[in-house]
């Protein structure tokens, strides 16, 4: 019995399956919450960009 609960402790231990996609899943939510900051903290300066822009273009005749 000690053996079979050594054996699996090995093979738990050595098993990165799943691994990778924690790792993706965590690079993912750094990336989203990168995107967040930079979104609260340039969006009222993009918005007045854009209206300022959008202010001088000429309508098409």
């Amino acid at each position: 019995m000690l053996k079979l609960i050594a054996q699996s402790y090995v093979q738990f231990k050595t098993n990165e399956e799943g691994a990778t996609a924690i790792e993706y899943g965590l690079i993912a939510a750094g990336i989203a919450v990168a995107i967040s900051a930079a979104v609260f903290a340039f969006g009222g300066e993009l918005t007045t960009l854009f209206e300022d822009l959008g202010g001088s273009l000429e309508a098409p005749e």
